[in-house]
């Protein structure tokens, strides 16, 4: 929406180079840990001076010295283990984030300029350090991310993400239907075939300029989903529709569905919303017969109205909530359990009469 198509390529490379970058981290986070480790520990405890030969200005450290200094750093180490040292303050010398402001002008997009411009500047301006104080525990997890930066060839780690990109690349074109119309000459249907017309490319297979180099489309996987119960797939443009070979028609959700979706995924609407009355606190707590309930309504609803599918558990639920959430900061009781006779008190009425449903539901 608003942007160049050619921006979802682009878009996946960013994601790519992210995971491989994350893969990267868990292979060095013991290394990183150890060095950012022995980094702290040299600015708590200074290492002691070096032996001078003789017959130079200087002196000579004592062995049983250099013996002290490491018996109080390997101290050091494990109060640092422990937690002990989270408090103390150190300095660090730290990089500099602030750039100075300047403006590009260019003939062409944002999208399109494959220079990147955060990585260019450091080199221009060069890398200016200050020291700065800050909490052991900060400067730790600081120190870390620095050796974890300087472990990792982001050069390989790009190249690896392009390549996985152009081989195991998948790309999902929601609400395709959108986009379908057919030469009428007039209207929204000329910008809607001109979006189909700047897909076609992409997915028959081009090569996409990104910042990270050129990454060719043709063994993307590309998915398309519409809800053609209005417009139909012929309405796409011939070429689009040759590209689309496979076609699945998809099943209207059921009561076992919607339960799963209640459930099952990591940010379902059941811990929503546990989580934003816990912000009031508030425990709320479902009964599986009140899931079971708030699920027979959806596909209730979704029968005698319109069949909106899962957003349809978006409304029930706020409804089932109403009263809870707008009491909850006054409540006494910080302690609430959601079962199947409160859901039912809260919608019945609402289900039954199908014109105040349309509205409400």
């Amino acid at each position: 929406m608003g942007r160049d198509v050619e921006s979802m390529i682009r878009d996946l490379v960013e994601i790519a180079i992210d995971m491989i970058r994350e893969e990267r981290l868990e292979e060095v986070a013991e290394k990183a840990e150890e060095h950012a480790e022995n980094k702290l520990l040299d600015l708590l405890l200074p290492p002691p001076a070096a032996p001078v030969s003789a017959g130079t200005t200087g002196f000579v450290l004592p062995a049983e010295n250099g013996d002290s200094n490491s018996r109080t750093r390997e101290k050091l180490r494990l109060q640092l283990r422990e937690g002990a040292l989270d408090d103390k303050e150190v300095e660090v010398e730290v990089r500099e984030r602030n750039m100075p402001a300047f403006e590009i002008i260019s003939n062409q997009g944002v999208e399109e300029m494959d220079i990147n411009i955060k990585d260019m500047l450091p080199n221009i301006f060069g890398q200016r350090t200050k020291k700065r104080k800050m909490k052991v525990s900060d400067a730790f997890e600081y120190l870390i991310q620095e050796e974890e930066s300087k472990l990792i060839d982001m050069d390989q780690v790009t190249r690896v993400a392009v390549s996985r990109v152009e081989q195991s690349g998948i790309i999902f074109l929601d609400e395709i239907d959108k986009i379908a119309g057919r030469e009428s000459g007039h209207g929204p249907d000329v910008s809607r075939e001109g979006v189909q017309r700047d897909i076609l490319p992409i997915v028959e297979g081009t090569t996409v300029n990104t910042r990270y180099g050129m990454v060719r489309t043709d063994h993307i996987l590309f998915i398309a989903a519409g809800a053609f119960h209005v417009s139909k797939p012929s309405d796409l443009i011939p070429e689009l529709q040759g590209r689309f070979p496979i076609r699945v028609e998809l099943k209207s959700l059921t009561m076992a569905d919607f339960i799963a979706i209640l459930t099952e995924p990591k940010s379902s609407l059941v811990k929503q919303y546990t989580a934003l009355l816990e912000t009031e606190g508030l425990k709320l707590e479902f009964t599986r017969e009140a899931l079971d309930e708030v699920a027979a309504f959806a596909f209730k609803v979704n029968e005698s109205t319109e069949n909106i599918g899962a957003r349809r558990l978006h409304t029930i639920m706020e409804r089932v909530l109403d009263e809870i959430s707008f009491n909850a900061p006054e409540m006494q009781e910080k302690s609430a359990i959601v079962d199947a006779e409160y859901v039912r008190k809260m919608l019945v009425d609402i289900v039954k009469d199908q014109d105040l449903s349309r509205y409400i539901l």
